[in-house]
């Protein structure tokens, strides 16, 4: 069954290229096509074909990932400016596979500042790209948060860089960077970093220290 969705898939991506290849209704059109597909290289179908297969099955990245599966203790400190005083809670979080063994999926549950929390996390590694991809969303915000990262071997860690909204700052976002570190089967460690609201200039904004629930 994974087989025939992964290669329905290919087939879909083929005819959609194809039908990108219909002749534009004017010059302009016309003229922008060609520019932009100017480094487009072609791909017969069976290669088409094999490179997805690649790209939707699952490896040892997803079968890491796959190991943190199962409900976590969570102790979070944040500092809500450079030197600030630090303020500390708990939260819960809850990982589980998803899609075959593709993606994971994360439920946190917490508190902030008093007021209930909750999150949700997607990560996945992407099998193209060779690199770890993540999205977040929570009930303190309205947006998506978006970042990518690599895996480092020898600190078993992902080091995930993206753009969040900066909400005093309409219209503008701001870089974060997040290093998640497995520690040990049963340990994990989350760092975020932030620009500080008066300087600019990055600083360690959370850490949360997981340990697996017996």
């Amino acid at each position: 069954m994974k087989n025939l969705l992964a290669i329905l898939s290919a087939a879909f991506l083929l005819i959609a290229c194809e039908k990108g290849k219909t002749p534009a209704a004017n010059g302009t059109d016309k003229a922008d096509s060609t520019a932009a597909n100017s480094e487009w290289k072609p791909v017969d179908s069976a290669t088409a074909m094999k490179d997805w297969m690649a790209y939707s099955t699952p490896g040892e990245m997803q079968k890491m990932l796959a190991k943190s599966d199962g409900i976590w203790n969570g102790e979070t400190t944040m500092w809500m400016e450079n030197g600030a005083k630090p303020m500390m809670s708990k939260s819960e979080a809850t990982n589980k596979m998803m899609f075959g063994g593709r993606y994971q999926i994360t439920n946190h549950k917490g508190d902030f500042m008093g007021m209930p929390f909750e999150g949700m996390s997607i990560v996945g590694y992407d099998n193209s790209k060779k690199k770890f991809v993540s999205t977040w969303i929570d009930n303190m915000g309205t947006g998506i948060m978006h970042s990518e990262g690599g895996w480092n071997p020898s600190s078993k860690s992902v080091e995930f860089k993206g753009k969040m909204t900066d909400p005093s700052r309409p219209g503008k976002d701001c870089d974060f960077r997040e290093v998640f570190t497995f520690v040990d089967d049963n340990t994990q460690k989350l760092e975020m970093y932030g620009p500080d609201s008066k300087t600019g200039k990055e600083y360690k904004t959370m850490e949360i220290k997981y340990t697996r629930k017996k």
